[in-house]
């Protein structure tokens, strides 16, 4: 039977933990991570060190070098980026000045960094941590990033997603720390900081007024004197206060109050939200590629006159031959406007390529720097030339600006789009109200004030007021009241549900008409809201087994562009040093090597991997957001893909075909026993039951006011259970069964004393839209199946309504996962939907497993779906979105290769011998850098997508 959504709880295996900002990779380890070495000794001592002075990657392997050097330093890293050194040692050989005095000898400053007031907090298991990682363009460096930190000592899983620029990473805290996987990050020349982790007893806050050494004593005063509180940091540059406590003696407003009552008012608290500080991040990349773009313009653009327009302008044309020095002055103005192009704005390029070929790998920013240095430096070398020998070749300085100005085009109007694939989560985010209104109580729970608290400082428990218009802050039960609430925003059910007293309400939900007061139950990540973001989350970090393919090319790529070129210089080249083409084909003042040069050039501008990196995942991130906002979650790329193949689908019948409302519609007495009594026994027997069918049985009884309290002496059940306790069903009884079996009903037959006294018929209304769905799932080339525990003439005749032949019936639900497997042994995609816990065996064991209605917790968990409305029609919904999704990736994979495979033999020349075709280098770059926008806009064309209407599938005409 369906519970209703007020039973939902949507878990994943990367659940969210409390905030964490910008400030997280500056904060000191506290006596948790210290424990982890008292392990090995219970006299070494862990510190920090601030190191400046740093420039580069040899000045930080200085310092390792100097503080390895001491005896009795058992461990030393330096984080470059961070200028922080990470030294433990034992206390008795290593005095504190030592180490600052080596790190000092060595040429740097040093100062050691105070340690935070804490107090034992020892984690268990493992947490799973979100990083934003920066600086990656293709999937050569998702790979490179993966690779470093699966190869950490304690992380057991890494996962890095490109479209979203976001790493999950799972590790175990007693063995290694978060600011230690940011640095490993960092030290492989990627941005990282520490987003959130799966901790539930923390949290984050800013602290306004704090201005001077006194008031941070104040702070951590008040904090030691708080009652549960287990450790505490303060960062003095970013303002932001880190608190672990004990969830069971308080809680995060607890906290708050404490800090500003306890500061009578002076200090001021903002709890953190990590989501927030996602899409500021993503808002500030995008802007400063914006700023980076228009500088390129704004530089380029005349050095591209000077070359183009400008000799049609006697007067500017004078100007720039006017000879200034060895050089002329158009020579002296397009060095200098390109250089600073080249080496301030490009600097980034030379960064990203120089950390790729650091790590072993190489990705678009190799060919980026690689094709602008040629282009520049060979230009120098021309001016040079000239100035020395007096012959003067052309030069190129506008093909390396141009390129570097449409590269950065490319990557903003990039940024611009992955920000759009992003927006599931955001306006799911956006869902949940800043503040909520807190309904004050006296002891005796009478209402006694009101106070207006941030969101997520509500506390299970709380009782909130909630006006009409309003969203709902929390999830929890109405107390008060009563109004319709739109839940279409999580449930995507369009028609508002009323709720009354005891109803449940979904936080993110808006009350449309009367107030209402509900009672808080379920808060943080543990909202409804909050496990579909994680849920979301989950899916948009996942990758789809076709991303392998995508992997694979991306890892020999580069070497293989850089190869094609280096041909196709040889080549050209060597044609024209033998004469196989006309000299009229070389430029002006120019020859043979500088002509293939630039074919060179384009070719190695013009390739581009980010296209096929992007292929997948920002498709993924699109339907995973599509999906959410139409009430279908999807937990996976792999799950999409198994689901665009799904040849047989398995519908369990309680509560999945049919509406899981079962109701009894015939009692028929066999015995001289009174229909009251017959009632009352036969309700007595099933109280304490959980089963559908019992439930329907004591509505019924209840109805009829025949209840009383359970006898000793009862049996009710089916045949077989009669016939075990050597019960006789004479020929009219069976006959009597018979006939509401085959009618769709269930009969349940009742002895008392050995004897067979009655029969009660139960039915369960087939949902209206399951035959039609059936239909539509043939129609799409889908088996539908139907497996049951209930009898066979039971099962054939729900099934014959619905229109399935494929029946499995008397199928004990540890056998539901048998009828899968035998489909699956014939290589067939098998999909289960499902929705209670005797379904997870068979939800797991499928291909694709679908927990529909909300489903049970234990379904969900084992499901790979989660249809959060209990319709029928989302099964289709689930497939053809899979489906029209693996459309759009393969249609993605066709632009990124089709755009290599054409654009590479353009730019090597192939067609220039008998069409002229030539593509100047500074053009094969905007064609690179519109591959990846273009693959980028391919995959946002599924925000488009609309659910399937069944007259469409059915082929139905809908008359006017």
């Amino acid at each position: 039977m369906a519970p209703s959504i007020r039973d939902l709880q949507l878990t994943a295996s990367s659940g969210k933990g409390s905030a964490e900002d910008a400030g997280e990779e500056e904060r000191l380890l506290g006596a948790d991570d210290i424990e982890r070495y008292d392990k090995v000794s219970e006299t070494l001592r862990r510190i920090q060190v601030s190191v400046t002075g740093m420039t580069c990657a040899a000045c930080s392997n200085s310092v390792e070098s100097a503080l390895m050097s001491l005896d009795g330093v058992v461990k030393a890293s330096v984080a470059l980026l961070q200028n922080k050194a990470d030294v433990t040692f034992d206390p008795i050989l290593v005095k504190d000045e030592d180490i600052t005095n080596a790190i000092e000898d060595a040429g740097f400053d040093a100062e050691i960094l105070p340690e935070p007031n804490s107090s034992s907090a020892k984690p268990h298991g493992t947490l799973v941590g979100q990083f934003t990682i920066g600086g990656m363009t293709c999937a050569a460096c998702v790979n490179s990033v993966e690779s470093i930190l699966r190869n950490l000592l304690g992380v057991k899983r890494a996962t890095v997603a490109l479209a979203t620029s976001l790493g999950e990473v799972e590790y175990d805290p007693a063995v290694i720390n978060k600011d230690e996987i940011v640095n490993a990050i960092e030290d492989a020349g990627f941005e990282a900081s520490f987003v959130q982790s799966s901790e539930q007893n923390k949290v984050m806050l800013g602290v306004i007024g704090i201005s001077s050494e006194m008031d941070i004593q104040m702070l951590e005063g008040i904090l030691s004197s708080l009652k549960g509180v287990r450790q505490f940091y303060f960062d003095r540059t970013s303002r932001d206060l880190e608190v672990r406590f004990d969830p069971e003696l308080l809680g995060s407003r607890s906290i708050v109050d404490g800090i500003e009552d306890g500061s009578y008012g002076k200090f001021k608290l903002l709890v953190k939200n990590p989501y927030a500080r996602m899409a500021s991040k993503d808002l500030e990349e995008s802007s400063n590629m914006f700023r980076l773009f228009t500088a390129s313009l704004f530089l380029s653009v005349p050095v591209l006159l000077m070359r183009v327009v400008c000799p049609r302008i006697p007067l500017l044309y004078s100007l720039l031959l006017w000879q200034c020095g060895p050089f002329q002055m158009g020579d002296w103005l397009k060095w200098a406007l390109v250089t600073i192009v080249q080496f301030v704005v490009g600097k980034r390029f030379y960064i990203a390529a120089g950390r790729a070929l650091r790590n072993g790998s190489t990705n678009m920013d190799v060919l980026v720097a690689l094709g602008t240095s040629v282009s520049y430096f060979y230009s120098v070398c021309a001016l040079l030339y000239g100035a020395i020998t007096g012959f003067w070749s052309p030069t190129y300085f506008e093909t390396s600006a141009m390129l570097i100005t449409f590269v950065l085009l490319g990557k903003y109007l990039e940024s611009l789009a992955k920000g759009k694939t992003s927006d599931a989560i955001r306006k799911l985010v956006e869902l949940t109200p800043a503040t909520a209104t807190l309904l004050v109580q006296d002891k005796g729970g009478k209402i006694v004030g009101e106070r207006e608290i941030d969101a997520l400082l509500i506390q299970p428990g709380d009782v909130l007021k909630v006006l009409p218009g309003a969203k709902l802050p929390a999830d929890g039960l109405v107390v008060w009241g009563s109004s319709y609430v739109n839940e279409s925003m999580v449930t995507g059910e369009s028609v508002p549900v009323l709720k009354e007293v005891n109803s449940s309400v979904i936080g993110g939900t808006i009350n449309l008409h009367g107030s209402l007061h509900i009672q808080a139950n379920k808060v943080g990540s543990n909202t409804v809201l909050s496990q579909i973001i994680s849920l979301v989350e989950t899916a948009q970090m996942s990758k789809a087994p076709i991303q392998k393919f995508a992997d694979f090319i991306a890892s020999i790529f580069v070497p293989v562009v850089i190869t094609l070129a280096l041909f196709t210089l040889l080549g050209w080249y060597l044609a024209g040093v033998l004469g196989a083409y006309p000299s009229e084909w070389l430029p002006e003042n120019g020859n043979h090597f500088v002509f293939a040069l630039m074919f060179a050039i384009s070719v190695v501008v013009i390739a581009c991997p980010c296209a096929l990196g992007l292929a997948t995942p920002t498709a993924v991130m699109v339907a995973t957001g599509v999906g959410a906002n139409n009430g279908v979650l999807i937990k996976g790329g792999d799950a999409l893909e198994r689901a665009q193949k799904i040849k047989h689908v398995v519908f369990d019948k309680t509560g999945t075909l049919t509406q899981g409302k079962a109701t009894v519609t015939t009692a028929k007495v066999f015995s001289g026993m009174d229909r009251g009594e017959f009632l009352t026994l036969v309700a007595s027997a099933e109280a304490s039951s959980e089963h559908p069918l019992a439930k329907a049985i004591l509505e019924y009884a209840r109805h009829f006011h025949f209840l009383d309290e359970p006898f000793a002496t009862k049996d009710v059940g089916n045949r077989n259970f009669l016939t075990e306790n050597r019960v006789a069903i004479p020929s009219h009884v069976e006959n009597f069964v018979v006939e509401l079996e085959e009618s769709a009903r269930t009969g349940i037959l009742v002895a008392y004393d050995n004897d067979l006294i009655g029969v009660l018929g139960v039915a369960d209304p087939l949902k209206r839209e399951a035959a039609v769905v059936v239909e539509g799932l043939m129609k799409m080339g889908v088996n539908p199946v139907m497996v049951t525990g209930d009898n066979w003439r039971t099962a054939r005749a729900v099934a014959k309504e619905v229109g399935i032949t494929d029946v499995r019936a008397e199928v004990m639900p540890a056998g539901k996962a048998d009828v899968i497997h035998s489909f699956q042994k014939g290589g067939s995609v098998v999909a289960m939907v499902g929705d209670g816990i005797n379904d997870s065996p068979a939800l797991a064991a499928a291909d694709v497993g679908m927990a529909i209605g909300a489903g049970t917790d234990i379904a969900i968990e084992a499901a790979d779906y989660v249809l959060m409305r209990n319709n029928l029609e989302d099964v289709i919904t689930a497939i053809d979105l899979s489906r029209k999704t693996f459309s759009r990736i393969r249609w993605n994979y066709v632009f990124a290769m089709g755009y290599n495979v054409v654009a590479i033999p353009v730019a090597a020349g192939v067609l220039y011998p008998s069409l002229k075709i030539k593509l100047p280098p500074w053009v094969a770059g905007a064609c690179m850098a519109m591959s990846s926008v273009t693959v980028v806009c391919s995959s946002l064309l599924l925000r488009r997508y609309r659910k399937p209407r069944l007259t469409t599938i059915l082929e139905i005409t809908v008359e006017e």
